[in-house]
């Protein structure tokens, strides 16, 4: 299975990412305080689809939905195993 991450910054400084299929769907969605920080869930949703489309992301840090925009030529794919790793920290 391919899969892409795409990745942006929250208004609240936080480092979102969203992991999507080969056919431009959400797989899962995380966010970051810090870099070093463990990932918390962020819930994503890809909002419209096409050569330029738009993912939402819900903040658990600052509860902002955020609204992002990429294109398709700019994504790097990439060999995933499935399932994807889960975006929950380990406890």
């Amino acid at each position: 299975m391919k899969a892409a991450t795409v990745r942006s910054v929250c208004e609240c400084q936080a480092k979102l990412e969203a992991d999507l299929g080969d056919d431009l769907r959400v797989l899962a969605g995380r966010a970051r305080k810090t870099i070093r920080s463990a990932p918390e869930t962020a819930p994503a949703n890809l909002v419209s689809g096409g050569a330029v489309f738009q993912i939402g992301w819900f903040c658990p840090f600052c509860i902002r939905n955020t609204l992002r925009s990429f294109t398709t030529s700019a994504l790097a794919w990439h060999e995933a195993s499935e399932p994807m790793p889960p975006t929950e920290p380990a406890t």
